[in-house]
């Protein structure tokens, strides 16, 4: 049975050369492309031996996806493939589950081997010494659910707000805040929103195409 990777990245092009290094690392692989997160869940659900993810689509910036799909598909090896090369980037990548990151400036030749350790089993990062972080260890142990409401917090919306995004009771949405600050060690909305932040991943600003 032939291998079914998933190829998340919202610029065809850049698409189009990751196909290429899958074909290196698995030559009889079936190539499904996404040009979104959800795209992408999509085709997770109906099977992958390996998603390659864009930090930077339409639906998802920086490593929220990545855990969602760490969360959802436990099984599935994530390849972060990103043009943000900040150490700090790849070191929470590998802290959140990554097997592998992939910048975008790396050549073919970097793209296969890469491919190839993720496809036996190991992983790939470039190299780096910067240590582990705690606070994205705590992000990690949030829920989807708490995740979501965490990111509206962050953009300011108010308890009733956020009930009203969610669909869901105003009381639900200060049981998953009171579990958040517990499981985050905060004590306000404002140190909750400044630990998420870890999440983000600027973009480049020499980098005007593919994300």
């Amino acid at each position: 049975m032939s291998s079914r990777i998933v190829i998340a990245d919202d610029h065809p092009l850049f698409r189009t050369a990751l196909g290429h290094a899958v074909a290196a690392a698995w030559p009889n692989a079936e190539k499904v492309e996404a040009s979104s997160a959800a795209e992408a869940r999509s085709a997770v659900e109906q099977g992958a031996d390996c998603l390659l993810l864009d930090l930077h689509m339409e639906d998802s910036h920086g490593l929220s996806a990545l855990m969602d799909f760490r969360q959802d598909f436990p099984a599935v090896p994530v390849v972060i493939v990103s043009a943000s090369e900040e150490t700090r980037v790849y070191t929470a990548a590998a802290q959140l589950g990554a097997s592998a990151f992939i910048p975008k400036s790396a050549s073919l030749d970097d793209m296969r081997e890469a491919l190839v350790a993720v496809r036996d089993g190991d992983s790939w990062f470039p190299d780096s010494e910067e240590e582990a972080d705690e606070d994205l260890a705590r992000i990690a142990t949030l829920t989807p659910a708490q995740r979501r409401i965490l990111g509206h917090m962050r953009a300011g919306l108010l308890n009733k707000q956020i009930a009203y995004e969610l669909d869901i009771s105003e009381a639900t949405v200060k049981a998953h805040i009171t579990a958040i600050f517990r499981k985050l060690n905060v004590i306000s909305r404002t140190q909750a929103a400044m630990l998420s932040a870890k999440l983000d991943v600027d973009q480049p600003a020499a980098s005007a195409g593919p994300g």
